[in-house]
């Protein structure tokens, strides 16, 4: 920087022609100005650039109370006039950035550096240069702000992150990071990852953490259990990925964690839910074979001992409560067929589905009431069309007729005769 100064005042130290012009293209070309103030007369001048910077006319020429009454009221201006002072008390040189407001009123920043002329122990003459950095200073503040931003997302992040060096210790980590495991930000700075893995799981992030040095792959994730500073165990859903400078060199690796512990948790009670349903499922499909078998056995010894009363004591059948029992046994023998049929079937799957004339169906439903028809005195009235079909599984239709007459006999009022009307309709729902 001394000689750049040098360049620009060497109309003050030598005697060749060097024209105004040259140097006012000089700094011009550099974007910077000079400034100059002769004690002797109290004199400013001022370069072109210096002008430019200031946003003053071409011929302007400022007073030394002008000159520092440019600099931002306050701060800039009392720091400018304090240094000044040294400048000529101290001969103590000074480079600093300060603000300023222009002729125009815009503020700007520069940076303004000074240098005491002295002859005979005695300040002359203040020299020096003062340069625009506004757009420099713009662009440092907005990096900043753009990083204080990164580091504030980063540190108050809801999932964990961390930087992880090459040897896998912890450079840096958010706040989650250490809320996760239990530790403080101290405590886990320079800390070997792998050690607060879960030992079965160690190998996961090893031999994937290689692969991403060697430039197989840009990322992993996987499922990982760590130990918290506790001894307690926390579920992760972890993802790694890897930096690299300008070159393509590994820098660090970037973990980010989820906690996933409570859906593990959840996950396995589904599970254990799942399983302990699959084994119920399987025993009630057990029970619905066997109690199908006993009943069918059941069923059959009844119908054996009819026939061998319509053989052996025909006389024996000769009432109206015969031909009942008979059709009450062929109805059990078919309900057992079905029962057994529904063991093998989906309720969900509609291919499973069959159409079943309903009118069919409920007269059988009906058949299997005929003694307590019979005893109630029951008045039956059955409106259901003869071509109207149901897609049904038999076991459930016969269920579900079976549970309308018979809760309508079962909750009919004692003192009256009971009336049952059945019917049924097309409706299109759609």
């Amino acid at each position: 920087m001394k000689e750049l100064y040098n360049q620009l005042f060497q109309k003050h130290t030598t005697k060749d022609n060097i024209s105004y012009t040259y140097m006012d293209s000089l700094q011009r070309d550099i974007a910077i100005g000079s400034w100059e103030v002769n004690l002797q007369n109290n004199k400013v001048t001022w370069s072109a650039m210096t002008r430019t910077i200031h946003e003053v006319e071409p011929d302007y020429t400022p007073s030394l109370e002008e000159g520092i009454n440019f600099f931002l009221e306050g701060y800039d201006r009392e720091l400018i006039s304090i240094l000044f002072d040294r400048a000529i008390k101290n001969q103590e040189p000074y480079d600093n950035e300060v603000q300023l407001k222009t002729a125009k009123n815009n503020i700007k920043w520069v940076r303004i550096v000074a240098y005491p002329v002295i002859k005979n122990n005695k300040t002359e003459k203040v020299i020096g240069v003062i340069q625009d950095i506004t757009e420099k200073n713009n662009t440092l503040l907005e990096l900043k702000l753009k990083e204080e931003l990164i580091r504030t997302t980063f540190d108050n992040a809801p999932n964990a992150m961390a930087s992880i060096n090459l040897d896998g210790q912890i450079l840096t980590l958010n706040n989650s990071f250490s809320d996760y495991l239990g530790y403080s930000k101290e405590e886990l700075s320079g800390f070997p990852i792998n050690t607060l893995s879960h030992p079965e799981d160690v190998d996961l992030v090893q031999q994937n953490s290689k692969d991403l040095v060697a430039g197989k792959s840009n990322k992993f994730q996987c499922e990982i259990r760590y130990i918290k500073k506790d001894k307690s165990i926390i579920n992760c859903l972890l993802s790694v990925s890897i930096l690299r400078d300008e070159n393509y060199k590994p820098v660090h690796f970037i973990f980010h964690l989820i906690d996933i512990t409570k859906r593990t948790i959840a996950s396995k009670k589904v599970e254990l839910l799942l399983k302990t349903t699959k084994q119920q499922n399987e025993r009630l499909l057990n029970f619905a074979h066997i109690l199908s078998h006993n009943l069918r056995s059941h069923s059959g010894n009844i119908e054996m001992l009819l026939d061998l009363m319509y053989t052996e004591v025909p006389e024996a059948t000769n009432n109206e409560f015969v031909p009942l029992i008979l059709e009450a046994v062929n109805k059990l023998s078919e309900t057992i067929d079905n029962l057994n049929e529904v063991s093998t079937i989906s309720a969900d799957n509609n291919d499973d589905l069959q159409p079943y004339n309903l009118l069919d169906y409920t007269k059988k439903a009906l058949a299997n009431f005929s003694a307590e028809i019979k005893e109630t005195k029951a008045i039956i009235n059955i409106d259901i069309e003869e071509d109207i079909y149901v897609l049904a599984i038999p076991a459930y239709l016969d269920s579900i007729l079976f549970n309308f007459i018979s809760n309508a006999l079962k909750y009919r009022h004692q003192d009256r005769t009971p009336k049952i009307n059945l019917s049924a309709e097309h409706k299109t729902l759609y």
